[in-house]
């Protein structure tokens, strides 16, 4: 991606070298922990219900690699292109004013306004907060454990989490959450599929409108996050961790489906084409 002189946002909270110690407790849309290393090594919507536990925190000292500030000053370029582009288009479309998130980047576990979070989760969004939370580790891990890798890539988990944010912003989030309340594990597995693959929609206008406006795309990007998308797929994730897959369990979809959305995101960059709550499970 091109993204010298692109500035940085301000709306950080930079909590790197802080540590805590509890265990984070998941549920709902997070709930299935991959066996083995992977994780959950995808971005998610989680609301004030789904994390529990207090955490005690305390300053350490903390010196960053050059590796580590190049990755904290990307994030924040990435955060400030969402925030250009989605303020843009809410109000060319009429959908009020955009209301930017807080990122949080932090170091191992945090405390959310939804609860304990724990890098081991990957990132997520909060909505309670309206804050999206990464450890920048995640990164590394998405290149060896899963070989995805490259800026764009990298771009696309950042975007993927501020789609959950345009979704509490527009009323969808909150909706599904309260439809997902009431149902059984299956069906609101299907309902976070559904969630999940509108948040890798908008990564795709996200990513459509921020070409157009700095001409940010460069040969090879949209491949890579392709890529990134097919390996953080449920399917592909269970497969790699235990050998097979149970789609009842699938949460964010498959590789198959989570690569047409953010596609479509990225051909069309209109949110009309992305109610993915009107399909079926065949259509999806």
């Amino acid at each position: 991606m091109k993204l010298d002189g692109r500035r940085e946002s301000t709306n950080v909270d930079d909590r790197r070298g802080m540590s805590g110690g509890t265990k984070a407790g998941l549920g709902g849309i997070g709930g299935l922990l991959i066996a083995g290393l992977i994780y959950l090594l995808t971005g998610q919507a989680i609301d004030p219900s789904q994390l529990t536990g207090p955490m005690d925190t305390g300053q350490v000292t903390t010196e960053f690699t050059q590796e580590e500030q190049e990755l904290a000053s990307f994030a924040k370029k990435i955060l400030a292109g969402t925030e250009d582009v989605w303020t843009a288009y809410f109000s060319q479309h009429g959908y009020g004013s955009y209301v930017s998130p807080t990122m949080v980047l932090y170091t191992g576990a945090t405390q959310s306004g939804c609860g304990t979070g724990k890098a081991s989760m990957g990132p997520f969004y909060c909505s309670a907060d309206q804050s999206l939370y990464i450890d920048l580790s995640f990164f590394t891990s998405m290149k060896s454990q899963l070989g995805a890798d490259g800026d764009f890539a990298y771009a696309y988990v950042i975007a993927h989490e501020v789609g959950h944010h345009v979704q509490n912003l527009l009323g969808t989030l909150g909706k599904a959450h309260q439809q997902m309340a009431k149902m059984n594990a299956a069906d609101a597995n299907r309902v976070s599929v559904r969630i999940e693959l509108q948040a890798d929609f908008y990564a795709g206008v996200w990513a459509h409108h921020d070409n157009a406006l700095f001409g940010s795309l460069e040969k090879g990007d949209v491949e890579e996050a392709v890529r990134c998308a097919s390996v953080i797929g449920d399917d592909y994730l269970q497969k790699k961790a235990q050998g097979y897959a149970v789609e009842e369990s699938f949460t964010h979809g498959t590789a198959k489906q989570r690569v047409k959305w953010l596609s479509l995101g990225i051909q069309t960059g209109d949110l009309s084409y992305g109610n993915t709550f009107s399909l079926s499970d065949s259509q999806l």
